[in-house]
Protein backbone atom coordinates (compact mmCIF):
# COMPACT_ATOMS: atom_id res chain seq x y z
CA UNK A 1 0.00 0.00 0.00
CA UNK A 2 0.75 3.90 -0.56
CA UNK A 3 1.20 4.64 3.44
CA UNK A 4 -0.12 7.80 4.23
CA UNK A 5 -0.87 9.68 7.70
CA UNK A 6 -4.43 8.21 7.32
CA UNK A 7 -3.17 4.96 7.64
CA UNK A 8 -1.29 6.19 11.18
CA UNK A 9 -2.98 6.57 14.30
CA UNK A 10 -4.34 10.24 15.23
CA UNK A 11 -2.16 10.63 17.90
CA UNK A 12 0.82 11.03 15.77
CA UNK A 13 -0.80 14.08 14.12
CA UNK A 14 1.04 16.55 15.53
CA UNK A 15 4.14 14.83 16.26
CA UNK A 16 4.11 14.31 12.08
CA UNK A 17 2.69 17.78 11.27
CA UNK A 18 6.42 18.40 9.73
CA UNK A 19 6.26 15.52 7.58
CA UNK A 20 4.24 16.06 3.87
CA UNK A 21 5.06 12.97 1.86
CA UNK A 22 6.65 10.06 3.14
CA UNK A 23 9.86 9.18 1.44
CA UNK A 24 10.89 6.00 -0.15
CA UNK A 25 12.40 4.46 2.52
CA UNK A 26 9.25 5.19 4.91
CA UNK A 27 7.22 3.33 1.70
CA UNK A 28 9.21 0.30 1.26
CA UNK A 29 9.94 -0.25 4.96
CA UNK A 30 6.24 0.02 6.15
CA UNK A 31 4.72 -3.40 5.21
CA UNK A 32 7.47 -4.87 5.35
CA UNK A 33 8.38 -4.04 8.85
CA UNK A 34 5.06 -4.12 9.97
CA UNK A 35 4.59 -8.04 8.63
CA UNK A 36 7.42 -8.78 11.06
CA UNK A 37 9.98 -9.44 8.27
CA UNK A 38 13.61 -9.04 8.92
CA UNK A 39 14.23 -5.70 7.32
CA UNK A 40 17.95 -4.45 5.69
CA UNK A 41 16.99 -0.87 4.69
CA UNK A 42 20.10 1.07 3.14
CA UNK A 43 19.01 5.15 1.76
CA UNK A 44 20.56 7.84 1.48
CA UNK A 45 21.62 9.87 4.60
CA UNK A 46 18.73 12.42 5.17
CA UNK A 47 15.81 10.56 3.62
CA UNK A 48 14.03 9.64 6.83
CA UNK A 49 15.76 6.23 7.61
CA UNK A 50 14.79 6.75 11.42
CA UNK A 51 11.44 7.02 10.98
CA UNK A 52 11.20 4.01 8.39
CA UNK A 53 12.00 1.50 11.06
CA UNK A 54 10.13 3.56 14.01
CA UNK A 55 6.47 4.34 12.69
CA UNK A 56 5.82 0.41 11.75
CA UNK A 57 8.18 -0.89 14.79
CA UNK A 58 6.54 1.39 17.36
CA UNK A 59 2.69 -0.01 16.23
CA UNK A 60 3.62 -3.39 17.20
CA UNK A 61 4.56 -2.86 20.70
CA UNK A 62 2.38 -3.64 23.27
CA UNK A 63 1.31 -0.98 26.65
CA UNK A 64 2.97 -1.99 29.77
CA UNK A 65 4.50 -5.60 28.70
CA UNK A 66 7.79 -4.88 29.46
CA UNK A 67 10.39 -4.54 27.50
CA UNK A 68 10.20 -5.51 23.74
CA UNK A 69 12.15 -3.19 21.12
CA UNK A 70 15.85 -2.75 21.40
CA UNK A 71 17.53 -0.45 19.19
CA UNK A 72 21.31 -0.03 19.09
CA UNK A 73 23.22 2.81 17.79
CA UNK A 74 27.19 3.50 17.48
CA UNK A 75 27.32 6.22 19.76
CA UNK A 76 26.06 8.30 22.46
CA UNK A 77 24.98 11.26 20.08
CA UNK A 78 22.96 9.76 17.45
CA UNK A 79 21.42 6.88 20.37
CA UNK A 80 20.70 10.27 22.03
CA UNK A 81 18.51 12.19 19.07
CA UNK A 82 16.97 8.62 17.84
CA UNK A 83 15.48 8.44 21.65
CA UNK A 84 14.32 12.30 21.23
CA UNK A 85 12.12 10.73 18.19
CA UNK A 86 11.19 7.65 19.70
CA UNK A 87 9.76 9.78 23.40
CA UNK A 88 7.85 11.76 20.70
CA UNK A 89 6.12 8.72 18.88
CA UNK A 90 5.94 6.88 21.78
CA UNK A 91 4.46 9.26 24.55
CA UNK A 92 1.22 9.12 22.43
CA UNK A 93 0.57 5.58 22.16
CA UNK A 94 1.08 5.37 26.03
CA UNK A 95 4.46 3.70 25.69
CA UNK A 96 7.65 4.19 27.42
CA UNK A 97 11.75 4.60 26.43
CA UNK A 98 14.86 4.30 28.70
CA UNK A 99 18.39 5.97 26.95
CA UNK A 100 20.96 3.48 27.91
CA UNK A 101 24.50 5.00 27.54
CA UNK A 102 28.16 5.10 28.24
CA UNK A 103 29.11 7.74 30.24
CA UNK A 104 25.67 8.30 31.95
CA UNK A 105 25.07 7.41 35.61
CA UNK A 106 24.78 3.43 35.40
CA UNK A 107 22.92 3.65 39.10
CA UNK A 108 20.14 6.00 37.50
CA UNK A 109 19.90 3.44 34.27
CA UNK A 110 19.22 0.45 36.34
CA UNK A 111 16.32 2.49 38.33
CA UNK A 112 14.83 3.60 35.00
CA UNK A 113 14.85 0.19 33.64
CA UNK A 114 12.79 -1.28 36.52
CA UNK A 115 10.35 0.55 35.89
CA UNK A 116 9.91 -1.14 32.64
CA UNK A 117 10.32 0.51 29.83
CA UNK A 118 8.43 -1.22 26.36
CA UNK A 119 11.15 0.55 24.51
CA UNK A 120 15.45 0.61 25.35
CA UNK A 121 17.70 2.88 22.67
CA UNK A 122 21.28 2.40 23.41
CA UNK A 123 24.99 2.10 23.22
CA UNK A 124 26.24 -1.64 22.40
CA UNK A 125 28.62 -1.98 25.43
CA UNK A 126 26.12 -0.08 27.88
CA UNK A 127 23.54 -2.31 26.70
CA UNK A 128 26.02 -5.84 26.68
CA UNK A 129 27.24 -4.95 30.33
CA UNK A 130 23.25 -4.72 31.67
CA UNK A 131 22.69 -7.46 29.63
CA UNK A 132 24.47 -9.69 31.07
CA UNK A 133 23.52 -8.07 34.29
CA UNK A 134 19.95 -9.48 33.59
CA UNK A 135 18.64 -5.74 33.86
CA UNK A 136 17.56 -5.90 29.82
CA UNK A 137 16.22 -9.26 29.54
CA UNK A 138 16.19 -10.51 26.19
CA UNK A 139 14.38 -13.35 26.62
CA UNK A 140 11.84 -10.69 26.44
CA UNK A 141 13.13 -8.52 23.52
CA UNK A 142 11.31 -9.23 20.36
CA UNK A 143 12.62 -6.40 17.96
CA UNK A 144 16.32 -6.10 17.64
CA UNK A 145 17.01 -2.10 15.45
CA UNK A 146 20.71 -2.04 14.59
CA UNK A 147 20.72 1.98 13.38
CA UNK A 148 24.25 2.73 11.13
CA UNK A 149 24.63 -1.13 11.06
CA UNK A 150 27.88 -0.72 8.80
CA UNK A 151 29.68 0.81 11.93
CA UNK A 152 28.13 -1.62 14.29
CA UNK A 153 30.13 -4.20 12.47
CA UNK A 154 33.00 -2.95 12.99
CA UNK A 155 35.09 -5.01 15.29
CA UNK A 156 35.54 -2.48 18.36
CA UNK A 157 31.39 -2.19 18.04
CA UNK A 158 30.61 -6.09 17.31
CA UNK A 159 32.44 -7.41 20.17
CA UNK A 160 29.34 -5.90 22.01
CA UNK A 161 27.03 -6.24 19.72
CA UNK A 162 27.04 -10.05 18.55
CA UNK A 163 26.51 -11.38 22.30
CA UNK A 164 23.90 -9.32 22.23
CA UNK A 165 22.48 -10.48 19.27
CA UNK A 166 23.32 -14.44 20.48
CA UNK A 167 21.18 -14.09 23.71
CA UNK A 168 17.90 -12.74 21.49
CA UNK A 169 14.79 -15.64 20.64
CA UNK A 170 15.22 -17.45 17.39
CA UNK A 171 11.64 -15.75 16.38
CA UNK A 172 12.95 -12.15 17.17
CA UNK A 173 12.31 -9.65 13.96
CA UNK A 174 15.88 -8.09 12.55
CA UNK A 175 15.98 -4.28 11.62
CA UNK A 176 19.01 -3.10 10.39
CA UNK A 177 19.03 0.86 8.74
CA UNK A 178 22.40 2.73 7.19
CA UNK A 179 23.42 4.78 5.05
CA UNK A 180 25.98 2.80 3.62
CA UNK A 181 25.33 -0.69 4.00
CA UNK A 182 25.52 -2.27 0.75
CA UNK A 183 28.16 -5.09 1.48
CA UNK A 184 26.81 -6.10 5.04
CA UNK A 185 24.40 -8.16 3.95
CA UNK A 186 25.94 -11.81 3.79
CA UNK A 187 27.30 -10.86 7.65
CA UNK A 188 23.48 -9.89 8.35
CA UNK A 189 21.64 -12.72 6.57
CA UNK A 190 23.72 -15.49 8.75
CA UNK A 191 21.76 -13.59 11.81
CA UNK A 192 18.32 -12.85 10.16
CA UNK A 193 16.95 -15.29 7.96
CA UNK A 194 15.05 -14.61 4.99
CA UNK A 195 16.14 -10.92 5.32
CA UNK A 196 14.70 -8.41 2.98
CA UNK A 197 17.10 -5.79 1.51
CA UNK A 198 15.58 -2.60 0.87
CA UNK A 199 18.01 -0.39 -1.55
CA UNK A 200 16.94 3.87 -2.24
CA UNK A 201 19.66 4.81 -3.69
CA UNK A 202 18.47 8.15 -5.26
CA UNK A 203 16.98 10.76 -3.04
CA UNK A 204 15.78 14.59 -4.40
CA UNK A 205 18.10 16.69 -2.92
CA UNK A 206 20.01 19.28 -5.21
CA UNK A 207 23.61 19.26 -3.84
CA UNK A 208 26.46 21.06 -5.05
CA UNK A 209 29.67 19.40 -4.94
CA UNK A 210 32.79 21.37 -5.67
CA UNK A 211 36.48 21.81 -5.71
CA UNK A 212 38.59 24.82 -4.52
CA UNK A 213 42.23 24.02 -5.10
CA UNK A 214 44.73 25.81 -2.65
CA UNK A 215 48.36 24.87 -1.18
CA UNK A 216 47.99 23.61 1.99
CA UNK A 217 49.51 26.12 3.98
CA UNK A 218 46.92 28.39 3.13
CA UNK A 219 44.06 26.31 3.69
CA UNK A 220 43.02 28.07 7.18
CA UNK A 221 43.12 31.23 5.53
CA UNK A 222 40.10 29.71 3.06
CA UNK A 223 38.43 28.87 6.05
CA UNK A 224 38.70 32.43 7.47
CA UNK A 225 37.75 33.48 3.89
CA UNK A 226 34.45 31.07 3.71
CA UNK A 227 33.83 31.83 7.41
CA UNK A 228 32.79 35.39 6.07
CA UNK A 229 30.59 34.95 3.42
CA UNK A 230 27.10 35.81 4.03
CA UNK A 231 25.05 33.52 6.57
CA UNK A 232 27.80 31.36 6.85
CA UNK A 233 27.16 28.07 8.64
CA UNK A 234 29.76 24.93 7.48
CA UNK A 235 30.65 21.95 8.94
CA UNK A 236 33.85 21.38 8.27
CA UNK A 237 35.66 17.67 8.25
CA UNK A 238 39.17 16.78 9.15
CA UNK A 239 40.83 13.93 9.40
CA UNK A 240 43.34 14.13 12.15
CA UNK A 241 42.40 15.08 15.61
CA UNK A 242 45.42 16.93 16.26
CA UNK A 243 44.78 19.52 12.70
CA UNK A 244 41.03 20.13 14.42
CA UNK A 245 42.52 21.80 17.58
CA UNK A 246 45.54 23.65 15.50
CA UNK A 247 42.50 25.11 13.06
CA UNK A 248 40.08 26.29 15.97
CA UNK A 249 43.43 27.89 17.72
CA UNK A 250 44.28 29.97 14.59
CA UNK A 251 40.83 30.41 13.66
CA UNK A 252 39.83 32.01 17.17
CA UNK A 253 42.69 34.12 16.90
CA UNK A 254 41.72 35.45 13.52
CA UNK A 255 37.85 36.28 15.32
CA UNK A 256 36.09 33.68 13.96
CA UNK A 257 33.40 31.56 15.70
CA UNK A 258 34.79 28.14 14.87
CA UNK A 259 34.28 25.69 17.54
CA UNK A 260 35.89 21.91 17.39
CA UNK A 261 33.94 19.15 18.70
CA UNK A 262 36.17 15.70 19.58
CA UNK A 263 34.55 12.84 20.15
CA UNK A 264 35.96 12.95 23.90
CA UNK A 265 34.09 16.30 24.43
CA UNK A 266 31.35 16.20 27.39
CA UNK A 267 28.07 15.02 26.66
CA UNK A 268 26.30 18.44 28.11
CA UNK A 269 29.04 20.50 26.36
CA UNK A 270 28.45 18.82 22.99
CA UNK A 271 24.98 19.32 23.31
CA UNK A 272 25.42 23.19 24.56
CA UNK A 273 27.81 23.47 21.14
CA UNK A 274 25.63 21.95 18.55
CA UNK A 275 22.95 23.97 19.76
CA UNK A 276 24.66 27.48 19.05
CA UNK A 277 25.69 25.90 15.75
CA UNK A 278 21.74 25.51 14.56
CA UNK A 279 21.38 28.62 16.27
CA UNK A 280 23.93 30.42 14.15
CA UNK A 281 25.60 31.51 17.01
CA UNK A 282 28.55 29.16 15.83
CA UNK A 283 29.66 30.02 12.24
CA UNK A 284 32.34 27.05 11.98
CA UNK A 285 31.94 23.67 13.41
CA UNK A 286 34.44 21.73 12.83
CA UNK A 287 34.91 17.67 12.96
CA UNK A 288 36.30 14.61 12.29
CA UNK A 289 34.34 11.24 11.11
CA UNK A 290 34.14 9.92 14.70
CA UNK A 291 32.65 12.73 16.24
CA UNK A 292 30.22 13.62 13.58
CA UNK A 293 28.11 10.63 13.42
CA UNK A 294 24.60 10.69 14.33
CA UNK A 295 24.90 14.99 13.96
CA UNK A 296 21.37 16.35 12.29
CA UNK A 297 21.45 19.60 11.80
CA UNK A 298 18.39 20.77 10.21
CA UNK A 299 18.95 22.94 6.97
CA UNK A 300 23.12 23.26 6.99
CA UNK A 301 24.05 24.79 3.85
CA UNK A 302 27.26 23.87 3.69
CA UNK A 303 29.63 20.68 4.34
CA UNK A 304 33.25 21.54 3.77
CA UNK A 305 36.17 18.68 3.58
CA UNK A 306 39.22 20.14 4.92
CA UNK A 307 40.20 17.33 4.39
CA UNK A 308 39.74 14.83 1.22
CA UNK A 309 37.76 12.01 2.82
CA UNK A 310 39.90 8.75 2.62
CA UNK A 311 37.06 6.47 1.38
CA UNK A 312 33.78 6.86 0.03
CA UNK A 313 31.65 5.36 2.55
CA UNK A 314 33.39 8.55 4.85
CA UNK A 315 32.36 11.08 2.06
CA UNK A 316 28.55 9.28 1.79
CA UNK A 317 27.98 10.11 5.51
CA UNK A 318 30.22 13.82 5.54
CA UNK A 319 28.17 14.63 2.72
CA UNK A 320 24.66 13.62 3.71
CA UNK A 321 24.83 15.94 6.46
CA UNK A 322 23.72 18.57 3.61
CA UNK A 323 20.57 18.49 1.44
CA UNK A 324 18.24 16.57 3.72
CA UNK A 325 14.91 15.23 2.89
CA UNK A 326 15.27 16.78 -0.51
CA UNK A 327 16.64 20.30 0.56
CA UNK A 328 19.39 21.88 -1.55
CA UNK A 329 23.18 22.26 -0.04
CA UNK A 330 26.57 22.58 -1.11
CA UNK A 331 29.71 20.31 -0.60
CA UNK A 332 32.80 22.28 -1.14
CA UNK A 333 36.16 20.05 -0.88
CA UNK A 334 39.50 22.15 -0.71
CA UNK A 335 41.61 20.32 -2.45
CA UNK A 336 46.01 20.68 -1.40
CA UNK A 337 47.34 18.64 -3.85
CA UNK A 338 46.76 16.31 -6.95
CA UNK A 339 46.43 13.23 -4.18
CA UNK A 340 43.47 14.86 -3.45
CA UNK A 341 41.98 16.03 -6.25
CA UNK A 342 42.29 12.25 -7.86
CA UNK A 343 40.37 10.69 -4.53
CA UNK A 344 37.83 13.39 -4.53
CA UNK A 345 36.89 12.95 -8.27
CA UNK A 346 36.12 9.32 -7.83
CA UNK A 347 33.77 9.63 -4.72
CA UNK A 348 31.48 12.47 -6.96
CA UNK A 349 31.87 14.93 -10.31
CA UNK A 350 33.74 18.01 -9.35
CA UNK A 351 34.35 21.07 -11.04
CA UNK A 352 36.50 23.49 -9.55
CA UNK A 353 35.63 27.19 -8.47
CA UNK A 354 37.26 30.21 -6.46
CA UNK A 355 36.01 31.90 -4.08
CA UNK A 356 35.60 35.68 -4.80
CA UNK A 357 33.75 38.82 -3.34
CA UNK A 358 32.89 36.41 -0.89
CA UNK A 359 30.84 34.04 -3.89
CA UNK A 360 32.01 30.80 -5.45
CA UNK A 361 32.28 30.87 -9.15
CA UNK A 362 33.30 28.70 -11.80
CA UNK A 363 36.89 28.56 -13.26
CA UNK A 364 36.19 29.11 -17.23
Amino acid sequence: MTLTKNELPEVWTDVLASVSDFTAVQQQSFDAISSGQNVLATSPTGTGKTLAYLLPSLLKVEKKQGQQLLILAPNSELAGQIFEVVKSLAAPLSLTANLIISGASLKRQIERIKKGPEIIVATPGRALELVKDKKIKMTAINTIILDEVDNLLEESQWQFVKPIITRTPKDYQFIASSATAHEVYETMASFAPNLLEINVDKTDATVDHFMVKVENRKKIDLLRQIAHMPNMRGLVFFNRLEDLGNAEEKLTFQHIAAVSIASDVNGRFRKTIIEKFKNGEITLLLATDIAARGLDIDDLDYVINFDIPVNLESYTHRTGRTGRMGKSGTVVNIVGNSFDEKNVKKYQKQPEKILKAGEFINIK
